[in-house]
């Protein structure tokens, strides 16, 4: 897949953009001034990011994922990723019938509901999940392969189905991977 090089990504504006990001040619930045990427995140071909959002440092976002980070915002922290196709909402209209629907439509007829996104560090979304507004997915939570989270979850969970439910605990074996990671940089 082909990258952006240096001068490209320097030449979108983001709000801040760490050493060695790989952005594909083939991916969707919108608002890159309120954009924050950290070192060595990587975001692959068809992916749209868009609105207030901070990723952090080792994150990856696979291909025909969408952040729609809007005022509210997403954050996705260290080492956490999403596969294949999510969809992370940080406002979304009202499907309820009270109000109208969709871009097109004034404010004044619509309701959307607005509330930030965290992913938190060490988490993985599974292939065509998605999460919706003011969901806080804690530190260490894997979510299984399309699910919907609409609930803040535990950390060091896992979490499958629509709604997405706890599963089981998961493993912390990763963090001493982590330290183990971290100290070779400081090496190299």
């Amino acid at each position: 897949m082909p990258f952006l090089n240096q001068l490209e990504l320097n030449s979108l504006g983001f709000k801040r953009l760490g050493k060695n990001v790989r952005i594909s040619e083939k991916a969707s930045i919108y608002n890159a001034d309120q954009i924050e990427i950290g070192d060595h995140s990587r975001i692959d071909d068809f992916c749209v990011i868009s609105g207030n959002v901070k990723i952090g440092r080792n994150v990856h976002i696979a291909i025909y994922s969408q952040l729609s980070g809007g005022r509210p915002g997403i954050e996705m922290c260290d080492f956490s990723g999403l596969a294949y196709g999510c969809q992370i909402f940080a406002q979304s209209d009202d499907y309820s019938g009270t109000t109208m629907t969709n871009p097109t439509v004034p404010a004044e007829y619509k309701s959307e509901a607005e509330a930030p996104i965290t992913i938190g560090r060490h988490c993985i979304i599974g292939t065509n999940s998605i999460v919706l507004p003011g969901v806080h997915i804690q530190e260490g939570t894997s979510v299984g392969a399309m699910s919907m989270v609409t609930k803040t979850t535990e950390p060091w969970s896992i979490y499958f189905g629509a709604p997405a439910k706890r599963i089981k605990a998961r493993k912390k074996d990763l963090l001493e991977l982590e330290k183990a990671y971290l100290a070779s940089e400081q090496i190299n």
